[in-house]
């Protein structure tokens, strides 16, 4: 299903010449959904387009592709339509919508540049001796997430060097996402909980780094996301070249 289907779908009534549409981005935890009214329990942001325009807005606001559901149920007296499923819900279709043009899969997936080895030291070595995580597997991570930027900011909230979703941070005790070592270290102690769980499968490590441990249990293995798909591929291939010291392939 294209974008504009699911458009059409969220807003089933044709509209007038010149006329708008408004969906709902509405955010929930590191999820985002698009709806016809606001989401109870979600952060919701009201989008008005030209509804008659050949250019259709990016609706999403995350890189990548979106694959979902479409689901109608009654909301205060009316009928409502969200891609998140939500009590009383039922299933209207499937959608896949593909990403946006000159939309990036990841920060740093396109292209990395050759592996970095000189850039926050004793805060690698340290995390990597304290966890007994691979200091080249921390570097290929950081490398890819943010391109060691401990400034980064990812469209779905993630934060920091090693770009945490503010909720990972908490259970890590991070008080500051943008402080490179509380980064470099939370996000080390959150690869080594990884790795035990994937005992030996570092791409399903990094697959859940990326997406998520639900989304790797659900899929059994790295998920049919192309950004996930895209990460993954990359980090290995980092990884590999920050152990040998061969430099990254542009």
């Amino acid at each position: 299903m294209t974008l504009l289907a699911v458009l059409l779908a969220l807003s089933p009534v044709p509209p007038p010449p010149a006329a708008t549409r408004t969906v709902y981005r509405c955010t929930r935890g590191a999820s985002v959904s698009l709806a016809t009214a606001p989401e109870p329990g979600s952060r919701c942001k009201a989008i008005t387009y030209d509804a008659n325009s050949p250019k259709l807005p990016d609706l999403w606001g995350v890189p990548g592709a979106q694959r979902g559901v479409l689901y109608q149920r009654q909301q205060d007296g009316r009928t409502v339509y969200s891609t998140r499923e939500l009590p009383g819900s039922v299933r209207v279709l499937a959608f896949s919508v593909p990403a946006p043009p000159g939309s990036p899969a990841h920060a740093g997936v396109a292209d990395p540049g050759p592996p970095r080895r000189d850039v926050f030291v004793p805060e690698f070595r340290s995390a990597a001796r304290l966890t007994g995580v691979d200091e080249a597997w921390l570097r290929a991570i950081a490398h890819v997430e943010s391109g060691y930027d401990p400034q980064a900011v990812s469209p779905k909230g993630a934060q920091g060097l090693m770009q945490l979703m503010p909720e990972t941070a908490a259970a890590y005790d991070v008080t500051d996402p943008f402080n490179p070592n509380q980064s470099i270290q939370a996000g080390a102690r959150h690869l080594a909980d990884l790795m035990r769980l994937y005992p030996g499968d570092l791409e399903r490590v990094a697959a859940a780094y990326n997406a998520g441990v639900a989304a790797v249990q659900a899929h059994r293995g790295i998920p049919p996301y192309a950004e996930t798909q895209a990460y993954v591929a990359k980090v290995i291939a980092l990884h590999a070249r920050y152990r040998s010291g061969k430099p990254a392939p542009r």
